[in-house]
């Protein structure tokens, strides 16, 4: 029998992993309709499988019509919304300054959102859309400055998750004094808050992110090739005719964006946006562009970690609580990998 040529066998290779990255992305998405099912039909009183398909499709079904239509179908669908928002966020900020660290919610950037949502509640006692439209705006800003003293020369990466982790450490001090000043009424509002929650999901939720999903995914997929020759090197993507500058500065833009947006709807939700690349980096390899992967580990992680916090313990927890719980571990792990490999994800 005739031996494979070296290019056949690295068209065997490659064959490998385009049929490996399908089969996880496959997998992921069953996943996840399977846990969206899970969150229609669970919970106190369980539906069927019929009358959850009927209030679907648009019947009337007494009681089902309101629990599922109107309290569990719009927090499993904003659920799956943030989550992908969050790792699309984390994605294109791990990929393009090549480090597992550099996401939104590591650097600083959901802080910012976190210190304006928690002043309007405390000082400016404000609240609803108020909030959530100084967290996004408080964001943007955070994501400015950070990248406005960090861009300058070379190692912008390294400078940018450097200057972003001091400026999270500030906000965190001054959330931390907020708290401090606020009164009873108010902290148990801020703490809803800071913890990251779906109760209380509402159409409006869904729809304050849902829009900016709409608008901005597209852009960041077509920014998606431009994105995986940075992951290259700034040099090596100028060479092949990428303009660093302009393209990061948007990429920047469209996912703190993006990450403001699904803060103001839920909160912060720890962890997603700086787990969800690099496991989905360990399930389809590094063949092809990880935004789909990333999303759908985002949104699976959150929708997960929110059943198993309604239903998985005596007390009902907030998302933030359960992802923060894994998300810690694997920050731990990451950074003892990081130190071995270099930064790669």
């Amino acid at each position: 029998m005739r031996a494979p040529t070296p290019a056949e066998r690295v068209r065997a290779t490659r064959a490998r992993g385009a049929r490996r990255a399908n089969g996880a992305v496959a997998a992921l998405a069953l996943t996840l309709v399977a846990l969206f099912v899970v969150a229609l039909v669970a919970g106190d009183p369980v539906y069927s499988l019929v009358e959850v398909w009927a209030v679907l499709r648009g019947e009337i079904v007494p009681g089902a019509s309101f629990i599922v239509g109107e309290l569990r179908l719009p927090r499993a669908v904003l659920a799956i919304l943030v989550g992908a928002a969050f790792g699309l966020a984390g994605i294109t900020f791990q990929t393009m300054l090549r480090n597992p660290l550099a996401s939104p919610d590591i650097i600083g950037i959901t802080n910012g959102a976190n210190a304006a949502a928690l002043f309007s509640i405390v000082v400016l006692g404000a609240s609803g859309a108020v909030v959530s439209f100084g967290a996004v705006v408080a964001g943007i800003a955070t994501a400015v400055l950070i990248y406005g003293l960090a861009a300058s020369g070379k190692a912008v990466g390294t400078r940018l998750i450097l200057v972003g982790i001091g400026i999270a450490a500030m906000l965190h001090s001054f959330t931390s004094y907020l708290l401090v000043y606020a009164n009873e009424l108010d902290l148990q509002r801020a703490m809803r808050w800071l913890n990251g929650s779906l109760n209380l999901a509402s159409w409006d939720d869904v729809a304050m992110i849902g829009v900016p999903f709409v608008v901005l995914v597209p852009i960041l997929l077509l920014l998606g090739p431009r994105l995986a020759l940075l992951r290259l090197g700034e040099d090596l993507a100028a060479g092949l005719g990428v303009p660093v500058e302009t393209t990061r500065r948007l990429l920047v833009l469209v996912a703190v964006t993006l990450a403001s947006f699904a803060t103001a709807a839920t909160g912060p939700i720890l962890f997603v946006a700086f787990m969800a690349g690099p496991i989905a980096t360990r399930l389809v390899g590094h063949r092809g562009s990880l935004m789909l992967p990333s999303a759908l580990v985002g949104s699976t992680l959150v929708l997960a970690a929110d059943l198993i916090g309604q239903y998985a313990f005596d007390t009902r927890y907030p998302v933030g609580v359960v992802t923060g719980a894994l998300g810690a571990p694997f920050l731990i792990y990451l950074l003892i990998r990081t130190q071995r490999t270099g930064g790669s994800l």
